[in-house]
């Protein structure tokens, strides 16, 4: 798990949008939170992107639907969705406020 760690911190792309304009964009911290998931470090995954916990489950979940044809809750993919984007939405706007 380390060394999928160290190859995945050597090889994380750059926000074009902090690159380009200089300011974050909605998706900034997934792939370091990624990163502190897979050393074990939750909470810091959380501190650095929230919706990394919902976004996990509507990710299985859409995958196991589409192609095992698994009978899920469109309910539940809704609901874990719209939680998603309201968590990146009020990340973001802390983010830009700060």
């Amino acid at each position: 798990m380390l060394a999928l760690h160290a190859s995945l911190e050597k090889y994380m792309l750059p926000c074009m949008t902090k690159k380009v304009l200089g300011f974050d964009c909605p998706g900034c911290g997934l792939q370091r939170s990624i990163a502190f998931l897979l050393k074990g470090e939750f909470l810091e995954a959380f501190y650095m992107y929230p919706a990394i916990y919902t976004l996990i489950p509507l990710l299985i979940l859409v995958v196991a639907e589409k192609l095992f044809k698994a009978n899920i809750s469109s309910t539940l993919i809704l609901g874990l969705g719209i939680t998603s984007v309201a968590l990146i939405l009020i990340n973001y706007t802390i983010k830009l406020i700060n």
